[in-house]
């Protein structure tokens, strides 16, 4: 241990200290490196989850064993290994995870039917029902989340009159519905369910808002049209916002359509018969012969008499007649036609467009309005009647209007932006970029700071003896050392100052002489070369 004590005794307590820092700090870099170079790349496992599916599914990974790691306040995203993202998830499909809040049909596989009654039977197909309604109106791209409530009447037996099922839903939306989706989860309820029609079904957002109203009768119609009226005019004013908008401007441009619909079902029958044409239905032809004679052969009292027989009657002239009867019928060409008008067609329309000016820069920097030429104008109002279907006899109305603008449109700017906008305004990529940049920054500064300083210190810092002694002190040292009194030759401790002092005077002769040596080599190889630098520097003033 004599050695190891020497060895601490000799560096000191302030280098002991700079060693034990530095090899803590690069264990730990170390350590940082192989655990962030060993950690498994992680993927999205399941996103947007309920609380119980994700305490669920959290549950069956920490039975298995496997790492995992959460996102969101209340682990709504749950993160796994990615190799084993399609095993687990096909193991969870087949435990039903996640259930998204609602079982199906799977209910039937984890009970008794035997055991069941007929009242546990028929909640469970209503919660099957609604649950598996549920997944399938999830499936829209904007349904976030669906709750389905169902209220199917009790048969009864001997019931005449039966109340007809309904249905509310309840959705959670990423955005908006348009009326088509709408209708379409109606439409799909109410042919999921039997004998539920899609005017039974509300729908209602998570703020909310009422979708679909599943509880009027009366006025079902109305309000319909009522849709209708606001969908039609929002399809015309699109549309004339995107012809104006290529002449005038984004947001130059304001429009208004009025769309009044003729709410009246029109039913007519007509029947035509043309006397022209005309068709040979049947014909029938018939004809008779009749031929009558005299008075032979008749039975009288007189030929019954004894001996009337031998008298002979005189001839009787005969009669004939003849009779055709021809019938033809004819079919006459006839059109029956039945038109049903539904109620909803366009009555009138009235269509208001207000055009912004021209504006220009001028030299001074501010703008100036000019209104818009007349000619330019009328080629608007041609573009928005072909673009609403304009019908002069219908009495369709439409005014194209240029107005100054309460607020002028901005200048855009497409000047570079400075390094000082980008820093004040850095995008997701910067941050990340910067923030690279940072880490890699300060371990670099660590490392320079706990190791290459205390590194070149050591190395470039004299002894501190050596230091302490001038050259003066070096040559007194050598002269001591080598004459010793009568000439003769004095014993030095290897490990007194003394030697120290020597064994640098000896590493610090022996550079010089390569020195020496070095610059000898290089004037022999090049003696031209070493002349005419020795001009040079005699020439030096």
């Amino acid at each position: 241990m004599k050695p190891v004590l020497d060895l601490v005794t000799k560096l000191g307590p302030a280098r002991l200290a700079a060693m034990a820092a530095v090899t803590l700090m690069l264990i730990g870099f170390f350590a940082f490196i192989i655990l962030r170079v060993s950690r498994p790349d992680m993927g999205v496992l399941f996103s947007d989850l309920s609380m119980q599916d994700s305490s669920a599914v959290i549950r069956d990974l920490d039975a298995r064993g496997i790492r995992y790691e959460t996102r969101g306040d209340a682990g709504q995203t749950i993160l796994a290994p990615r190799g084993d993202l399609a095993r687990l998830r096909m193991d969870l499909a087949g435990k039903g995870l996640p259930a998204q809040g609602g079982v199906g049909y799977e209910i039937f596989d984890k009970g008794d039917a035997f055991s069941s009654t007929n009242f546990v039977q028929n909640v469970n197909h209503l919660r099957a029902l609604e649950g598996e309604l549920a997944r399938s109106i999830r499936a829209i791209g904007r349904v976030q989340a669906a709750r389905v409530h169902l209220v199917l009447p009790e048969r009864r037996l001997f019931e005449r009159d039966r109340e007809a099922p309904s249905a509310a839903i309840v959705l959670k939306l990423m955005g908006d519905l348009d009326p088509g989706q709408v209708r379409a989860i109606r439409h799909l309820a109410s042919s999921a369910v039997e004998g539920l029609r899609p005017e039974r079904v509300s729908i209602v957002d998570e703020r909310g808002r009422l979708l679909a109203d599943g509880a009027r009768d009366a006025n079902a119609g109305a309000e319909g049209f009522e849709d209708r009226q606001v969908g039609l005019e929002r399809r015309l004013r699109g549309q004339i916002e995107d012809v104006i908008a290529g002449i005038v401007g984004p947001g130059r441009a304001r429009v208004q359509v009025n769309a009044e619909l003729d709410l009246n079902r029109i039913e007519s029958r007509s029947e035509t018969f043309d006397p022209e044409s005309r068709v040979v239905r049947s014909a029938q032809t018939r004809t008779e012969a009749t031929l009558s004679g005299g008075p032979e052969g008749q039975v009288s009292v007189g030929n019954e008499l004894p001996g009337a027989g031998t008298e002979k009657a005189p001839p009787s002239p005969k009669d004939s007649s003849n009779k055709n009867e021809e019938t033809t019928n004819y079919e006459i060409s006839r059109v029956t036609k039945t038109e049903i008008a539904e109620g909803g067609r366009i009555k009138r329309l009235s269509v208001a467009v207000v055009v912004d000016g021209v504006y220009a820069t001028g030299p001074d920097g501010k703008q100036t309005y000019s209104p818009r030429p007349a000619a330019e104008i009328e080629r608007i109002t041609a573009l928005v009647r072909s673009a609403v279907g304009f019908d002069k006899a219908r009495g369709d109305q439409i005014e194209v209007v240029n107005l100054r603008f309460a607020e002028s449109p901005s200048v855009p700017q497409f000047a570079e932006p400075s390094l000082i906008q980008s820093l004040l305004a850095p995008t997701k990529e910067d941050a990340l970029r910067m923030g690279e940049l940072a880490v890699l920054a300060l371990l670099t500064l660590i490392v320079l700071l706990a190791v290459v300083r205390p590194l070149l210190r050591q190395v470039l810092a004299p002894p501190p003896e050596a230091a302490l002694a001038g050259p003066a002190s070096i040559d007194a040292a050598l002269a001591t050392a080598l004459a010793a009194p009568g000439g003769a030759a004095t014993v030095i401790d290897p490990n007194s100052p003394t030697a120290r002092l020597m064994e640098f005077a000896k590493i610090n002769g022996q550079v010089q002489a390569e020195t020496v040596q070095r610059v000898v080599d290089m004037v022999r190889a090049s003696p031209a070369e070493t002349a005419e630098v020795l001009r040079a520097w005699i020439h030096e003033e």
